[in-house]
């Protein structure tokens, strides 16, 4: 599962870099037998052991270990230096994590594991990876499928928050199954379950810091990213960050099931609220229109209304007012424009398939999907596609076993010929 890297790529790596010489010292200084290095050893791991830091990574600690050393602490610096951007993420995360916390409850997973949606895209629904990674918790189009998400030319459920963290849940849950072991499964989100099960046998061993030189470099630092966001989101106020309010919570929206189509333009008028909010409300549309149908009726994110809206509102849902023209479609972050990489790869003599999908940071199965690969082996000159921009784009309808629709909080006095959730 590919993503967007919360902070800038290049101090990320200037500090992976330090920690990385921190590291080659020390297991340089275990390897000679000078007491003065035997002594310099024992401080270094006496400093990580009663860090204030790993004391306040245990007091939070829950079903997934946090554990403590140089490699997390380089992204607690890094995340706790970004005070601007973490003020915006806490800020979303009031309307985002209480959707994260009911998926993960009800499908039986650590609730902490929402901190995982900031690696992956600073919970911005509307998040592209250079992959086409989409959502907030970032799903390939194949795995999108294979767990629920229907993606059309009206709707992409991977930038649903609510089913998208159904679907992250069930993913994780599945990795879980198979591993026995949080971090693992956090691990294979990132890079697959097969770069985890190939790191597994190479190391011999069943947990994450003991497999972690075997695994793709971006996923070397995945998880102790999650842990030092966690250790973050946990202690903002310790490191002079404050919640930057971002105008909605889950308290104050609500939901309207919609059986036409309705542009999101036309309820923004009718609301009396800014039309680009509504769209980060309703963010799977991707032309801005509610497809809404009598036999499929579609949910629409609203802010709680007032009374004064009631008319208008009723009059825009039920076909009474003007049409407008729709919106263009809601775009990608800035941050994803920017990210450019080739579309194909021609096979060199001596290479494999995994090492192209490390080298361009895609999956395995996705490269073998994306062209039409049964084996673990292509032909030398033979020209691979790196995303599935290429197939069709057209999906099968959802099926009866989709993921279900979960509503928020409905009102009791709404307009009456609405279906509320």
């Amino acid at each position: 599962m590919k993503k967007i890297f919360t902070v800038t790529i290049c101090i990320l790596l200037l500090n992976i870099v330090y920690a990385s010489t921190s590291v080659l010292a020390y297991n340089a200084n275990k390897n000679t037998s000078s007491p003065g290095d035997t002594v310099a050893a024992a401080k270094s791991a006496a400093y990580y052991a009663n860090s204030i830091f790993k004391l306040r990574l245990d007091s939070i600690t829950k079903e997934v270990p946090l554990d403590y050393n140089e490699y997390v602490q380089t992204y607690i610096d890094t995340y706790s230096r970004h005070k601007d951007e973490m003020s915006k993420v806490l800020g979303l995360s009031k309307y985002y994590f209480p959707i994260y916390e009911k998926a993960f409850r009800e499908a039986g997973i650590p609730q902490e594991i929402k901190y995982l949606s900031i690696v992956e895209s600073k919970l911005d629904p509307t998040a592209v990876s250079r992959v086409g990674a989409t959502g907030p918790w970032q799903f390939m189009a194949a795995t999108a499928k294979m767990y629920g998400l229907n993606m059309d030319s009206y709707v992409d459920e991977r930038r649903d928050p609510v089913r998208a963290s159904y679907a992250a849940a069930a993913y994780l849950k599945d990795a879980y199954m198979e591993f026995g072991d949080w971090l693992l499964a956090i691990a294979s989100y990132n890079c697959g379950k097969s770069n985890v099960e190939r790191a597994i046998a190479k190391a011999g061993a069943l947990d994450f810091w003991s497999i972690r030189q075997y695994l793709p470099v971006e996923t070397r630092n995945y998880v102790p990213a999650y842990i030092g966001v966690a250790y973050v989101m946990n202690y903002a106020k310790d490191h002079d960050i404050e919640a930057q309010p971002w105008g909605f919570t889950k308290a104050g929206a609500d939901t309207v099931m919609v059986n036409r189509f309705v542009s999101i333009s036309d309820v923004s008028k009718a609301l009396n609220v800014d039309s680009h909010q509504l769209s980060l409300l309703n963010p799977a549309y991707t032309r801005q229109i509610i497809n809404g149908s009598t036999a499929a009726p579609r949910k629409l994110i609203i802010p709680v209304p007032g009374k004064e809206s009631y008319n208008a509102l009723y009059a825009v849902l039920n076909g009474d007012a003007p049409a407008s023209e729709p919106l263009p479609a809601l775009p990608a972050s800035k941050e994803a424009a920017s990210r450019k990489m080739p579309e194909s790869h021609v096979m060199k003599r001596g290479e494999t398939l995994a090492q192209i999908a490390d080298k361009y940071g895609i999956e395995l199965q996705d490269l073998k999907d994306w062209n039409n690969i049964h084996g673990n082996k292509a032909a030398t000159g033979k020209r691979l596609w790196l995303n599935d921009m290429h197939q069709s784009s057209v999906q099968q309808p959802p099926s009866k076993h989709d993921l279900k629709v979960i509503n928020y909080k409905a009102q009791p006095d709404m307009l009456v010929n609405i279906t509320r959730g």
